[in-house]
């Protein structure tokens, strides 16, 4: 166990699970950093959107405080900011950059956590500076990336990170686990709208469902366009707060994974859906990219399809015995691999390197210090 540390994070959202991913990953990481005994400050920007869809807004696990605006949070937290011993600053927070700027000279360890890699180096590439600027990425003296692989060393050569570590998405297995239930789908999908992803879900969903009028399927998530034609057999469910989502897996003899555009093609970005999924035992077919086969056996784990026809096999020649061996496998996996502790103690360790100066990313950090950054 780390010594405790006051870790001070400014996040898109943790009070709010509509329409993004980041509210769930927050919570469960710090949730498990609070358990092993670390002090967690969360600074969430007041707006309209996740004001009216708070599903939690006083985390019992961090002390949550809402700002209006940068000029408020530069007056009331820079003494927030210059006493922690860790300040991380996430993608898609508003106003990202400035408040970069603000961290990096007030704190004395600034890491950037990057919940959507592969967006953001698209972003960066296209010289779209919303919530990061190139200048900003050697400041931080650790980038935790939810994307691995071959992007970790991207970000190190290309843009001058001193130490980019990937910090996966995880699951909290006290929240997801599996529970008796009727299966009243054979397939289920979570996930907001994207249009990079319709694609994939109409060839390994909507199709199925087409070919196969006596399946049950359904599909829960927000802002998808009133022009879309659902198959008569798929049911849609708007938006599902977190705490619904064991119940709606455990109900469904499968679920899919469709992953966006630009994690498909960077490869190592697990989606935390596909680790609640497994987490409550619902057997996974996923759609195929780089790095999936290090996270999940595709052999014994979780089931690759490409095309309708793959996906109607396995819902209707898949035995039941098969079905569950698999589910039970993934479960495994996570449970040893990919919980929220298991993040908590990866954040620590990166920390504790980072704080060493015979450490490589503790003598980056003085190089970056000299720097000026």
């Amino acid at each position: 166990m780390a010594d405790p540390l006051d870790i001070v994070v400014l996040g898109l959202t943790i009070t709010s699970s509509w329409g993004n991913g980041h509210a769930t990953t927050y919570r469960a990481l710090l949730q498990a950093l609070s358990q092993r005994g670390h002090h967690v400050t969360f600074l969430e920007r007041d707006v309209p959107w996740y004001r009216d869809n708070r599903d939690l807004p006083s985390p019992s696990y961090c002390d949550t405080i809402l700002y209006p605006n940068l000029g408020r949070l530069k007056r009331e937290h820079t003494s927030t900011i210059r006493r922690a011993d860790v300040v991380v600053v996430g993608s898609y927070v508003p106003e990202g950059v400035e408040v970069g700027r603000w961290v990096c000279g007030n704190a004395s360890l600034a890491a950037f956590y990057d919940i959507d890699t592969p967006v953001t180096l698209r972003k960066l590439r296209t010289a779209d500076y919303e919530y990061l600027h190139p200048d900003l990425i050697p400041c931080y003296g650790v980038y935790f990336s939810f994307t691995g692989g071959p992007t970790l060393r991207h970000l190190e050569q290309e843009y001058g990170s001193p130490c980019a570590r990937a910090l996966y998405c995880s699951v909290d297995p006290s929240l997801y686990y599996p529970e008796a239930a009727e299966s009243d789908y054979d397939l289920g999908y979570m996930g907001t709208y994207s249009p990079d992803r319709q694609s994939a879900l109409k060839t390994l969903l909507m199709e199925p469902a087409q070919q196969w009028s006596a399946g049950r399927f359904v599909v829960a998530g927000p802002q998808y366009p009133a022009s879309i034609r659902w198959p008569a057999n798929v049911k849609r469910i708007e938006h599902l707060p977190p705490a619904e989502h064991r119940r709606f897996y455990n109900r469904q003899r499968f679920t899919l994974n469709v992953t966006r555009a630009d994690m498909r093609a960077a490869g190592y970005s697990p989606s935390v859906r596909l680790c609640e999924a497994a987490a409550c035992g619902t057997a996974i077919i996923s759609d195929a990219w780089p790095g999936l086969d290090t996270l999940f056996d595709p052999q014994e784990e979780i089931l690759v399809s490409d095309s309708p026809e793959q996906t109607l096999a396995y819902l209707r020649d898949f035995g039941e015995d098969r079905r569950r061996a698999r589910a039970d496998r993934a479960r495994q996996r996570v449970l040893s691999s990919h919980t929220a502790g298991h993040r908590a103690q990866e954040f620590e360790e990166h920390v504790a390197a980072w704080q060493d100066p015979s450490a490589s990313c503790g003598g980056d950090l003085q190089a970056q210090k000299v720097k000026g950054c």
